[in-house]
């Protein structure tokens, strides 16, 4: 019959153990002290401009950069199946996805160059809410559209 006992257990004493204890705690400290200055740190630091300040706007072309990313797997699918009728439209969503995307970017960052960026924007989603329109027998193409048009109304409303 074996025993369910650990031979490595057999000989820790009370003095290893509290050794051991003592090493664990110490290599903890610098971790500890580096999050108490960091504590120390975020009491003391303006997060004022951490957060974007269009979030209407971030989350709108976040919106857009989704829906355009299911338009363009839709757009594939047809092409696989040799439909190519929405080749027009999988072109200007991706030239929408590379703006937004960008443009998402920036708005987070709080750049210096949302304004310019978003008149882009506003174009680039003109273009491909009208094309898009052209397919709105395709769910996917028409909340592109939808999420286009949402983010043209928001652009427009924060930087008219």
């Amino acid at each position: 019959m074996s025993s369910n006992k650990n031979p490595n257990l057999d000989n820790l004493d009370r003095r290893s153990l509290i050794l051991g204890m003592g090493a664990a705690a110490a290599a903890f400290t610098p971790l500890a002290v580096a999050m108490e200055g960091e504590v120390q740190h975020h009491a003391k630091h303006d997060h004022s401009k951490h957060s974007p300040q269009q979030p209407g706007v971030l989350d709108a072309v976040n919106g857009c950069l989704d829906k355009g990313q299911r338009c363009i797997a839709h757009c594939l699918q047809m092409f696989i199946e040799g439909d190519v009728s929405v080749a027009e439209c999988a072109a200007k969503v991706h030239e929408m996805q590379a703006i937004c995307g960008a443009f998402s970017y920036l708005l987070a960052a709080n750049s210096t160059h949302i304004k310019a960026a978003a008149a882009l924007c506003d174009a680039v989603c003109d273009e491909c809410a009208d094309e898009c329109r052209k397919h709105d027998q395709h769910i996917e193409c028409r909340e592109c559209a939808e999420a286009c048009e949402t983010t043209i109304a928001a652009v427009r409303k924060a930087f008219a």
